[in-house]
């Protein structure tokens, strides 16, 4: 592995500065809910922070790619009604180049995206209560199609990840406004080599471990995912371990069991999905056998796993075979078994999200150009329709709050 890295592009002028001077004001002792109206707010007694009704509009934003034929203008804003799941819209944040993945900040008072375009870049956008986001600013990623970032739980580092050039980047997180910094650190994978078929390396996410001390990178073009430790004073990532996937897996994104010993990946070119072991002392990932994604020969694509809270059921987004699989997660996270497979109403289930209570699923539909909505059983995991798609231009990535 070698890390590069580059020179910090020059600083916000003073007009920006302003501009971030004002956002910080209007965030002091806000909740930062972002596209909530006051209907949806109980009222605050002095000194309270207001809290969100039952049955109420919750914010819906849906990430898209502006440079497609079919995509969308910018950030979707919308709403959806946590007593039925439907979902209305409520406009766009324009300004924002191929906003693909999108990811709240620990205080709920930031938005961030990526700029999935080559060069790549970053952006944080401000949530204001009862008004729409406001952009603070973009920073690059150093390297081309960032397709993933994540938030890290102290919320003083962006971490990110370039598709296109295999590598990662962290960016510091300003603690009033939440604007980012200049880049930190980039670290490009080089080794082991590419796996069958690729043609280098290709991040795919970034995400901290359970243990908070710990950050992973999955590439699909080495099949290889890669354990860091971040210097949170610096902001710095040094490589402590990686674990290889069998050749021509095509690791695409891993989630965590709530038991914090093991994880979930879905691996998007051999059609498979794999437990690991993870050790949170050391960071270790170690990967067990693959198994079915439960949609038969061929290749589904698979996208992304999610996991409910409690730990009993994992859900696995199929592109290519357009369904959601559910498994029962069984001996303490430590195997997944096969349930079934549901339609998920749409085509090309880019990418799927639980509201925060879980009651519902939301899958962004990317070729359809649609987002579906499916109730959740907490007892059972039973998936059911909440009615009919959400036309949306080439939806990506949904981040309901």
């Amino acid at each position: 592995m070698t890390a590069g890295r580059t020179g910090p592009p020059s600083g916000p002028g003073p007009g920006r500065r302003r501009v971030l001077r004002a956002v910080a004001a209007g965030l002091a002792g806000t909740a930062g809910m972002g596209l909530s109206a006051a209907a949806d707010t109980a009222p605050a007694r002095a000194g309270h922070t207001a809290f969100p009704r039952p049955h109420r509009n919750r914010p819906l934003f849906l990430g898209t790619y502006t440079s497609k034929e079919g995509g969308g203008t910018g950030i979707g804003l919308g709403t959806y009604d946590t007593g039925t799941g439907r979902i209305t819209a409520r406009g766009v944040v324009p300004g924002v180049a191929d906003p693909s993945y999108l990811a709240l900040a620990p205080s709920g008072r930031t938005l961030y995206t990526v700029d999935e375009q080559a060069p790549g870049a970053v952006t944080a956008l401000a949530l204001l209560p009862g008004a729409p986001p406001v952009v603070l600013n973009s920073r690059s990623t150093g390297g081309a199609g960032p397709c993933h970032l994540s938030v890290h739980p102290g919320g003083r580092w962006l971490l990110s990840a370039n598709y296109l050039s295999g590598s990662v980047a962290v960016h510091p997180v300003d603690r009033t406004t939440g604007a980012l910094g200049e880049r930190t650190d980039l670290v490009t994978h080089s080794s082991p080599p590419p796996g069958p078929g690729q043609d280098g390396p290709h991040a795919h996410q970034i995400l901290t471990g359970p243990d908070g001390r710990h950050v992973l990178a999955v590439d699909l073009g080495n099949d290889t995912v890669y354990t860091y430790r971040l210097d949170t004073s610096a902001g710095r990532l040094t490589q402590v371990s990686y674990a290889t996937l069998r050749s021509g897996a095509g690791p695409r994104q891993l989630t965590f069991h709530p038991s914090g010993r093991f994880a979930y990946l879905a691996n998007e070119v051999d059609n498979t999905v794999v437990v690991c072991g993870y050790d949170p002392a050391s960071g270790r990932l170690t990967p067990g056998r693959p198994q079915s994604t439960g949609t038969g020969p061929g290749t589904s694509h698979p996208a992304q796993l999610l996991v409910t809270r409690n730990g009993r059921f994992a859900f696995l987004a199929n592109r290519g075979h357009n369904s959601l699989t559910r498994y029962a997660a069984e001996a303490g996270g430590a195997r997944l078994r096969l349930l079934d497979t549901v339609p998920v109403g749409g085509d090309f289930p880019r990418q799927i999200a639980f509201s925060p209570d879980e009651r519902w699923l939301f899958a962004a539909n990317q070729k359809s150009g649609s987002v579906t909505v499916f109730s959740v059983d907490g007892r059972t995991g039973t998936l059911r329709s909440a009615g009919d798609p959400f036309p949306a231009p080439m939806p990506v990535c949904a981040l309901p709050l």
